[in-house]
């Protein structure tokens, strides 16, 4: 039976040390970047979520942040019957999410920007507030150490996620973390 000796230990010790220093920065920034996409996906979700559900049941359907202000502690998907933009009892909630991790920042700029949020008419398109004639188009930007992605609402409803590092049109709103 071989054993080995101390010097070959330390120089195992050694290797082992300096891969792991190489490893570990590596990690972390790929557990960063797993972090931003499930963010961005999740909410990407979640607005898609909201405007099938306007389209299935014929009539308004929101997207809010769960505290009504700060989209990073958590969102909510639900039927606002009375239109203030809060779940209610007594309204369907059909989706919530929590807050997402530390360190993530969200940020929205729309048509309506006296309250964070987004509202669904029946025919699948986004519509304010005040009038279900004016659309509530623009940008949700999330911000993660440096990087940076966002979602973007078109006059139709329709979103698209894209990093504004590779995208030349997805410059914007909330360029400033």
């Amino acid at each position: 039976m071989a054993a080995f000796t101390l010097p070959e230990l330390a120089i195992a010790l050694a290797v082992a040390a300096i891969l792991l220093g190489i490893a570990v920065p590596n990690f972390h920034a790929m557990l960063q970047r797993q972090r931003m996409a499930t963010a961005v996906n999740e909410f990407f979700v979640a607005i898609n979520l909201t405007r099938s559900e306007a389209v299935m049941r014929g009539g308004r359907v929101d997207l809010v942040p769960a505290d009504g202000v700060d989209w990073a502690k958590g969102w909510i998907v639900f039927v606002d019957k009375n239109n203030n933009l809060r779940a209610d009892l007594g309204e369907k909630i059909i989706y919530s999410r929590g807050p997402v991790f530390g360190g993530l920042t969200i940020k929205s700029s729309f048509t309506d920007s006296s309250k964070p949020y987004l509202a669904y008419n029946g025919s699948g398109r986004t519509r304010t507030n005040a009038s279900s004639q004016t659309p509530q188009l623009g940008t949700v930007s999330f911000f993660l150490d440096n990087q940076v992605r966002r979602i973007k609402l078109n006059f139709l409803g329709r979103a698209r996620s894209c990093n504004p590092e590779r995208d030349s049109t997805c410059t914007g709103a909330n360029d400033a973390s």
